[in-house]
């Protein structure tokens, strides 16, 4: 029988579903279907509770002339009705992200594999939980104290202000310690001193872009890319071909990713991307991490889809063979 699959993807990414070949998803859900998987999409808002069960309205997807579509009948039923259920939105992660995470408290994980599991996503901040590796991170700060975070930046000089709930560097701010605008930022981004934000010394090597270092379960993979400075700006901002380039793994990135993966395997968060300069983890992401499938094929002239694919089975597998061996000895 036919493993059932729901995708919980973005908004944005149902509204330009099908030739969408610049999101992880479109690689995923075209990869599933080519397999002969049912593969189905919802949205968060779309997720409830009925009778105390985990359910989801969804759409049923299918596979033409080598792109994905779907179907605009909306369908319903209990979310433990489907086997794997990839969660996926993206950030940021406000009160609707949350609520639709607890809808996942009410769902049975020996019947449905989670990837990645919402309740560890909701326990798992993208940028405070770098601290919990602090040999391989930079200088940070996490407040919203307005004097903490001008003494920090008087200490390094340099530092870069984050929002903890954002992507794609939203939010993101150069800080300099001479810059006549530093009150201004810092009580705009901490909401006037109410909001907690992650204040990260600034690492001299971000004019060279950030590595982002790829994870399926505990598999590493040499692949991965740096994501370059946008023309006027300080960091990468633009999903644009010229703004990639190739990378390598050095030694102490291997190892500092393969030690992330072992530990956030444990915490069932399987698909992972760490961003990183200079050797260091500036953030590790867990939400919707981007495997940027369509500019690695292109720079490495290579189908990375098939390789994550066969990963990611493997890992599918392996927990379902465990959940059988387990409902045996019951």
């Amino acid at each position: 029988m036919k493993k059932q699959i729901l995708f919980i993807i973005d908004d944005i990414e149902l509204k330009y579903f099908e030739f969408n070949d610049l999101v992880t998803n479109f690689w995923f859900i075209k990869e599933f279907l080519k397999r002969d998987f049912d593969v189905s999409i919802s949205t968060k808002n779309r997720l409830f509770i009925e009778n105390h069960e985990a359910c989801s309205m969804f759409f049923e997807t299918y596979l033409k002339d080598e792109n994905i579509f779907y179907r605009k009948e909306e369908k319903t039923k209990r979310i433990n009705d489907f086997d794997i259920v990839f969660f996926r939105p993206d950030p940021p992660v406000d009160v609707d992200y949350i609520n639709a995470c607890y809808v996942f408290d009410f769902v049975d994980r020996e019947k449905t594999l989670l990837i990645n599991d919402p309740s560890s996503i909701k326990n798992f901040n993208e940028k405070f939980h770098i601290n919990l590796f602090p040999d391989y991170i930079p200088k940070n700060i996490i407040t919203s104290s307005k004097e903490l975070i001008k003494n920090f930046v008087k200490q390094q000089n340099e530092a870069v202000i984050k929002p903890l709930n954002r992507c794609f560097g939203s939010g993101v701010y150069y800080l300099n310690k001479d810059d006549k605008n530093l009150n201004s930022i810092i009580s705009s981004i901490t909401n006037d001193g109410k909001t907690s934000v992650m204040v990260q010394e600034y690492l001299p090597k971000a004019v060279h872009g950030d590595k982002r270092i790829l994870i399926t379960g505990e598999t590493v993979y040499e692949e991965c890319v740096t994501k370059l400075p946008g023309e006027d700006d300080f960091k990468f901002n633009t999903h644009s071909s010229k703004f990639f380039a190739p990378a390598s793994l050095t030694p102490k990135e291997r190892e500092l990713a393969e030690h992330v993966a072992r530990e956030l395997t444990k915490r069932k968060l399987y698909l992972v991307g760490i961003d990183v300069i200079d050797e260091k983890i500036t953030e590790i992401n867990v939400t919707s991490p981007c495997y940027f499938i369509k500019e690695i094929n292109t720079l490495y002239n290579t189908n990375f889809e098939n390789k994550l694919m066969s990963d990611i089975l493997s890992l599918i597998e392996r927990h379902f063979a465990k959940n059988k061996t387990v409902c045996m000895m019951k």
